[in-house]
């Protein structure tokens, strides 16, 4: 018995550990799954690129914000020429809001003219759990060497008015363009913003 709890003092750390947000300046999360085209997407497998992780859900008005007035369309093209790899996340769980198929997805990709590298639906919320993503959306930024560099908010405008967007400051692109001149990420943590992630 009293091995026993011993044991268990010895393992909870363990588990809370396994549970714990990531933080930055550490290894970020590793994760694995397929995109709504089917291509296996993993994170290890894309060290030597910048990734960025953006949880999503096309009903939140927040992310329609980003997305109809296409700034985040924007934020993805301008990244990717600079050879950034970017990650869409759905977490909205089976008959929650924002929760979709493969097939409604890619055409709500089409729809907005978005252009991320992947999409990934990930409906039991393994992933969003993993990164503690709490918004949508909510912006992870990961350097080449697979450190997490940012996470929190899209910008410092918090409300769902597109006009608010001129005026942001973009702390994605702020910490995309630091990476590419070789700085440490003036900010690398701010509170996200948006819906809550739709989990079960």
């Amino acid at each position: 018995m009293k091995s026993l709890l011993l044991l268990t003092l010895v393992l909870l750390p363990l588990s809370s550990a396994a549970h714990a947000a990531p933080e930055i300046g550490k290894p970020a999360p590793e994760f694995m799954a397929n995109d709504t085209n089917g291509r296996h997407v993993m994170l290890s497998e894309l060290k030597g690129k910048t990734v960025v992780l953006e949880w999503t859900n096309h009903e939140c008005p927040f992310v329609v914000k980003h997305y109809g007035s296409g700034n985040m369309q924007a934020l993805q093209a301008e990244a990717a020429q600079d050879g950034v790899v970017w990650v869409s996340i759905v977490s909205s769980a089976k008959d929650k809001q924002g929760n979709v198929t493969a097939e409604e997805a890619n055409k709500i990709i089409a729809d907005q003219k978005a252009v991320p590298a992947h999409k990934i639906l990930d409906e039991d919320g393994k992933i969003g759990k993993l990164y503690d993503a709490k918004t949508t959306p909510d912006m992870f930024v990961i350097n080449k060497e697979g450190i997490l560099v940012y996470k929190g908010a899209i910008d410092d405008k918090s409300g769902f008015n597109p006009e608010e967007i001129k005026d942001a400051k973009n702390y994605i692109r702020a910490a995309l363009n630091d990476l590419k001149a070789g700085k440490p990420v003036e900010v690398s943590s701010t509170k996200p913003y948006g819906c809550g992630v739709k989990y079960e």
